[in-house]
């Protein structure tokens, strides 16, 4: 009887032991070594905390929808955080995706990673941040595609957007991005040229304030004390458009100075409908995670050769202005 009874405790206590490993495999999180990928396919953006970027997983999950297949998506805990991107990286080649599309914080944070991939026969797509090509060639490594806004042309836009509207001239400023990175660049150079190619209008500032909302409010405080009599500021995104807007706002020039922010971000479309901010530039950050999506399953289901000599294909998605004139 005793020997029974201890058989069957012995039985329970293997049991449990045996759920609790495999609730311990089934249910892990992004860590590597918790076991491989239950998806053939995985994205990482650079955060969720922003509109553009969550509005871009809510395409990319549609498109996966669409496309009959099941996608992870992950992020980094901010714009800045591009150790913690790498390890999501490094985390999902352990898994054994097929192909693993990134929205790199930097046009070099996961080079290296990339390089990582292919070695084990995994398709990278690049998304939004253009990253470093010559740099990531010379390290073995290959991306399949580069999907992307024109960003030039988002910058020259938003420029031409307030030409259009300062038919005397007059001053105008830059709120640019984080230093270094490829889309606000492309942005302010975009901006920067229509600018200086127009007559009667002056340049007077372009200065960082780093994607964030207060240091784009500071920023755009001391331009205004500057030059009082400045006429519209172009900013690299809705968030920086947004601090503009309040110094312009603290600084009692609501509706004589135009604030024309990037992104189409849904606080910034708000504001524009509220007749404050000027106007966005909006991207379809959706479509532009719904095409890397499709380049991705493309490649899988083709069998696309893995060649760091290979020129990537860029995909361009279209942006378009949102503006207080849609209101009529």
């Amino acid at each position: 009887m005793k020997r029974n009874l201890h058989t069957r405790i012995t039985a329970l206590l293997l049991g449990i032991a045996l759920l609790a490993a495999l609730c311990l495999t089934g249910c892990g999180g992004d860590d590597a070594a918790e076991g491989g990928a239950s998806a053939q396919y995985a994205v990482i953006l650079k955060t969720l905390s922003n509109d553009f970027w969550a509005t871009m997983k809510t395409g990319i999950e549609a498109e996966a929808e669409k496309q009959g297949v099941t996608v992870d998506i992950f992020a980094a805990t901010s714009e800045e955080d591009t150790e913690g991107q790498l390890r999501i990286f490094e985390n999902c080649i352990a898994k054994g995706y097929k192909a693993i599309g990134v929205a790199p914080l930097s046009p070099t944070n996961l080079l290296s990673a990339v390089a990582q991939a292919n070695d084990k026969g995994i398709y990278v797509m690049n998304i939004d941040e253009k990253m470093d090509m010559e740099t990531l060639k010379n390290a073995g490594g290959s991306v399949i595609a580069f999907a992307t806004t024109d960003n030039v042309a988002v910058g020259e836009k938003a420029a031409r957007y307030i030409l259009d509207r300062l038919t005397s001239g007059g001053k105008v400023a830059i709120i640019e991005g984080k230093a270094g990175n490829a889309s606000g660049e492309a942005r302010k150079k975009g901006a920067t040229e229509a600018f200086r190619s127009a007559t009667g209008v002056e340049l007077v500032a372009s200065q960082p304030a780093d994607w964030d909302r207060q240091k784009a409010l500071d920023t755009a405080a001391g331009i205004l004390q500057q030059h009082p009599d400045l006429s519209a500021f172009y900013c690299c995104n809705d968030t920086m458009a947004l601090g503009a807007l309040q110094a312009v706002k603290n600084a009692g020039k609501l509706g004589e100075v135009l604030v024309v922010g990037t992104d189409g971000a849904a606080e910034a479309v708000e504001s524009v409908r509220a007749g404050e901010l000027t106007a966005t530039v909006a991207q379809d950050s959706a479509e532009i995670g719904a095409a890397s999506l499709r380049k991705m399953v493309e490649a899988v289901q083709n069998g696309v050769k893995i060649d760091p000599e290979a020129e990537p294909e860029t995909i361009p998605v279209d942006s378009y202005i949102v503006s207080q004139e849609d209101n009529g």
